[in-house]
């Protein structure tokens, strides 16, 4: 009967995702006997010897540039940084020269995955502008290849931490409906039905609850069984908590009921700054060298400790 070639090369080699492996077909990087074989579904009969060549990253045409990096851990296969709000991860829409990137290519020299493309190098996975919170970043593209069967297996451990107008009437639960991009506005994503889309989860729980008469501010911890864009901010404002300093999910609410000094806070670091009230507190994953459980977990951002502050004296 025989057996596909990109089966076959999925379970061979480690760390490559089967679409890893169907693009190396694809673009003639799979020699069997001295052929190229570009027939994803091309069936191996017998025993036979296949040569695997992995194209070399086109080189990066970006700048690198000394940027401060809060960086929790690093070896000579990934580091871990905490990512403060405003940076954005990685060029595009005519920003080349102020990114994560920028910052990891002057750090990090000529060690980052280069599976990431040109324009993304060591980068696995994003947050939002915007959004502060951990990040892992790959060094060699079998590091990137492992983490992101990872992620795609669902087995990164990821909590988030957010501060939301109004709360629930569950202390925790679980938002499971499928995310799409919205068809009006395509920087937006949009909750739909379960035969559109990707489905994704996000387990979620209060934390604290702060109760001004007229509003209620809540802080609550939100954990990703899946990585869709904007999940939490697409989810948490469809159960009726839109995140605070959200203008994408949710435009902004009468702030005249707020206390005078909370009302300031607000206003200065997260409504003006168009800053998301949300922060990647914690990750956890398993090193592909070290082969052993990592986990960090960072402290909640300044901006997020001041208006806590305030709202437990109201």
């Amino acid at each position: 009967m025989g057996k596909r070639i990109d089966k076959i090369l999925s379970e061979k080699i480690d760390g490559f995702s089967r679409n890893k492996i169907q693009t190396l077909i694809t673009n003639g990087n799979i020699t069997l006997e001295n052929v190229i074989i570009k027939d994803q579904s091309f069936l191996i009969k017998k025993e036979s010897t296949l040569l695997v060549k992995l194209p070399k990253p086109r080189p990066s045409k970006l700048i690198p540039k000394k940027i401060n990096l809060d960086i929790f851990y690093e070896d000579e296969h990934l580091l871990v940084l905490n990512k403060r709000a405003g940076i954005i991860v990685h060029p595009g829409a005519g920003n080349y020269q102020n990114t994560l990137v920028n910052g990891l290519l002057y750090h990090c020299k000529e060690s980052l995955s280069g599976i990431g493309g040109v324009m993304r190098p060591g980068i696995v996975h994003r947050i939002d502008k915007m959004t502060s919170g951990l990040l892992v970043i790959a060094k060699n593209d079998m590091t990137h290849n492992q983490l992101s069967e990872q992620f795609k297996n669902r087995k990164i451990n990821r909590k988030y931490i957010c501060l939301t107008w109004n709360s629930t009437n569950l202390k925790k639960g679980l938002i499971k409906t499928n995310i799409t991009r919205s068809k009006v506005n395509r920087k937006k994503m949009v909750v739909c039905d379960e035969n559109l889309g990707r489905d994704a989860v996000t387990e979620y729980q209060i934390i604290k609850t702060f109760d001004l008469k007229k509003i209620i501010i809540s802080l609550y911890e939100c954990k990703l069984h899946t990585g869709r864009t904007h999940q939490i901010r697409v989810h948490l404002n469809h159960i009726g908590v839109p995140i605070i300093g959200d203008f994408v999910y949710k435009k902004n609410i009468n702030k005249n009921y707020l206390p005078i000094k909370v009302k300031e806070n607000v206003e200065k670091n997260f409504i003006i700054p168009k800053r998301q009230a949300l922060h990647a507190k914690s990750i956890g994953f398993f090193h592909p060298y070290k082969r052993k459980d990592m986990f960090f977990e960072s402290e909640e951002p300044t901006e997020f400790k001041e208006l806590m502050s305030l709202l437990k004296k109201n």
